[in-house]
């Protein structure tokens, strides 16, 4: 197995050793898994993704310039707001000012702020959650983001930002008697901040750099914004760039992800948006043809299912939307995302990888009820995805 595995990473090293990465090749290397060894995994998924040109020569001037680019979005859209809020204040609520918190002008400088407060409390609800099984994101980075983190500095940080805002959203409940009792978010939702320990100034976990990268996305995608559901993309994305075990490309891992992260979204970004559900281009549709694959592979299964009227809404739906990141612990959908990312049709394997894991649970599902099998499918039971990839590339090879 040593053996092979070594001479799998010195195909990957010749491919990509060359002035100009052969995409077909490297496609079907990764197509079968790719060595985490030397940040190949990393490497690869940055050309799958289209961040890097085929041509080396060309990678370091547009690294640099990329980079630079997402410095001045940090500026725009984290930095100044927060000056101009430190300038202003806190409580300041000047209403001689021009622009304060009450103008009703929709291009108040105030009007946004609170606007994306509304999308920046919900991706920050979403991302304290990525991977609760895994430690990774709640450590600190070893790669801090200093323009924001600069002692010097007095504005807010996103973190501050949503402590500030939820502190100011107490909940106020009246009880009986007609005493008003006020209750603080922070002391009585179990999942609220208070139940991770707070970084030292300075520091900050992986799940804050998570938070950044969707609030600059959504503050520069306005059609779509923040969909929840983003955050199990992202992150995937992010921890295979902040575990790359060389510290060049690591140091630029919020960066990087954030650049892949939008030409992944350019992608399946259909998927979430709701006006688009029964377009071609649409989820529905593309769960209509989960549902013909099976009946072309296995119409026995595919008519008791449509028996029982299990939708494909009530489990394809998520499959699909978030490319399978919430149904396998995260070494795994790492591995199915080498497959689906050389996919040259572009996610045509992830409907075939939906229908193997359909006919592999064949049997437990012909025997279940509707509630039994609504279990398996929310739930999914085999853990083996090579096996599950191995059904998905016999079902591709047999059309």
């Amino acid at each position: 197995a040593r053996g092979f595995a070594a001479l799998r990473i010195a195909d990957f090293q010749e491919v990509l050793g060359e002035s100009t990465v052969a995409l077909t090749k490297l496609r079907e290397l990764c197509f079968s898994g790719i060595p985490f060894d030397g940040g190949l995994r990393c490497l690869c998924w940055k050309i799958l993704l289209n961040y890097l040109p085929l041509e080396k020569a060309l990678w370091s001037s547009l690294l640099k310039k990329q980079r630079d680019l997402y410095s001045q979005f940090l500026k725009e859209m984290i930095i100044q707001p927060g000056i101009a809020k430190a300038n202003l204040g806190v409580s300041r609520e000047d209403v001689t000012l021009e622009d304060h918190p009450l103008n009703p002008n929709p291009d108040s400088r105030w009007n946004t702020y609170f606007k994306d407060n509304e999308v920046l409390l919900q991706i920050d609800k979403d991302v304290r959650r990525l991977y609760p099984d895994m430690a990774f994101f709640q450590r600190p980075t070893d790669y801090p983001c200093l323009l924001i983190l600069d002692p010097q500095n007095e504005f807010e940080t996103l973190r501050r930002r949503v402590e500030q805002t939820t502190l100011k959203s107490q909940t106020v409940a009246r009880n009986r008697s007609g005493v008003t009792n006020v209750s603080s978010p922070l002391k009585t939702t179990p999942s609220s901040l208070s139940e991770y320990e707070v970084l030292p100034n300075g520091c900050e976990a992986h799940w804050e750099v998570v938070e950044r990268i969707l609030f600059i996305y959504a503050k520069l995608n306005p059609g779509i914004a923040y969909v929840q559901g983003m955050n199990e993309i992202v992150g995937p994305l992010y921890y295979t760039f902040a575990t790359d075990p060389n510290s060049e490309w690591k140091e630029h891992a919020e960066a990087d992800t954030f650049f892949c992260f939008t030409n992944l979204m350019a992608e399946i970004r259909d998927n979430f948006i709701k006006s688009l559900d029964d377009s071609q281009c649409g989820i529905t549709y593309k769960m209509e043809k989960v549902y013909s694959t099976l009946k072309e592979k296995d119409v026995e299964l595919y008519l008791k299912l449509q028996e029982q009227n299990i939708k494909p809404q009530f489990f394809a739906f998520r499959w699909l939307t978030l490319l399978l990141s919430q149904e396998f612990l995260l070494p795994d959908v790492i591995r199915i995302w080498d497959s689906l990312f050389a996919d040259d049709k572009r996610f045509d394997f992830l409907l075939l990888v939906c229908c193997a894991m359909l006919t592999l649970i064949r049997d437990q599902l012909l025997e279940g009820d509707f509630t039994l099998n609504m279990r398996l499918l929310q739930d999914y039971p085999i853990s083996d995805v090579h096996l599950i990839l191995k059904k998905a590339k016999e079902l591709q090879d047999s059309k």
